[in-house]
């Protein structure tokens, strides 16, 4: 399992919200944004500098730009010239706004980007922030098959030749999609949830001994594959072990942690016989159902105190 940081390249940000480029002093994809926060530059704008990071995008809006204009022509080259000789990878200019000559004339100075966008500020800003937390977010990579299972993501870990593989062209056969094989990319997109894919050169990709290499998109159909699937499940393949007791009732939930986040789990032993794609798919169905409120086990159990104690009505949670 590796763990890396990552950036991503303003001309990226530039193509995926289509923004103007008023005034860029090298190549974009050479600056290299690392922070999933912006700035709005208030106090900034007043000389107030503290906790200030200037590795986030600045955003001008039309509270900003309206205060500006208040301002004498020195007085916004002075508040330019403080915030742009501490650096910023980029300055965007929401609602259309016409470029003050003093924000132009510091900006190239220091050589800091100006943008423009005719979205408004609250939008452009929550639009930019979900992006850069998807593209910068925590992530790893672990061995494993992450399918799509009645809306449930399932990620198929196990020792390599356990048959998860197998198991995952066997679902898709069933209507159920693939997102990755071999390799999953696992992003931390917010503090409960996780984000799973598969790297790009092997994406739609599967690996079946004794065939090889096939192409599920291509043998069957864009509708079997998928690019993207959140974890809301993680299932242990392992060879069945005689002797061990393994969970038959359910009633102690199992989680895996990845990235600080506690993923339901499941360990299920794998024999001749046993037919695994079925065993997902009510596992999948059935994380469904305890998300929803109703535990099989604990019903069950309910039962079996209510009968103990001479009672004879069953609540089945419906």
């Amino acid at each position: 399992m590796t763990e890396m940081s990552f950036s991503v390249p303003l001309s990226d940000i530039i193509r995926q919200f289509s923004l103007e480029e008023v005034y860029l002093p090298c190549d974009p994809a050479q600056v290299q944004i690392t922070s999933t926060d912006v700035l709005r530059p208030g106090l900034q704008l007043t000389g107030y500098f503290d906790h200030y990071d200037s590795t986030r995008i600045q955003i001008v809006g039309m509270v900003e730009y309206s205060y500006i204009k208040t301002l004498p022509d020195e007085q916004v080259i002075n508040v330019f010239e403080a915030l742009f000789s501490t650096g910023a990878p980029a300055l965007v200019l929401t609602r259309g706004l016409e470029v003050v000559p003093g924000i132009l004339q510091t900006a190239k100075a220091h050589n800091i980007p100006i943008l423009r966008t005719e979205q408004s500020t609250s939008a452009f800003m929550s639009a930019l922030i979900a992006y850069l937390n998807k593209e910068l977010a925590p992530r790893i990579t672990r061995h494993g098959v992450l399918v799509e299972i009645y809306g449930e993501g399932v990620l198929i870990l196990g020792e390599s030749g356990i048959g998860k593989s197998e198991i995952a062209i066997e679902l898709v056969k069933r209507g159920h999609r693939l997102v990755a094989d071999d390799a999953v990319d696992i992003r931390k997109v917010s503090a409960i949830s996780l984000i799973g894919s598969s790297p790009k050169v092997i994406r739609h990709f599967i690996e079946l001994r004794g065939i090889g290499i096939i192409d599920v998109k291509r043998i069957f159909g864009i509708g079997a594959v998928k690019d993207t699937e959140k974890i809301d499940l993680i299932i242990h393949l392992e060879s069945w072990q005689q002797g061990k007791a393994y969970d038959r009732l359910g009633l102690v939930d199992e989680y895996t942690n990845l990235l600080g986040i506690d993923i339901p789990s499941l360990v299920v032993p794998v024999s001749p016989g046993r037919n695994l794609a079925v065993i997902l798919e009510v596992a999948a169905m059935n994380i469904r159902q305890k998300r929803m409120g109703y535990n099989a086990a604990e019903a069950l159990n309910n039962r079996l105190i209510a009968e103990m104690n001479g009672g004879n009505q069953f609540d089945d949670g419906f």
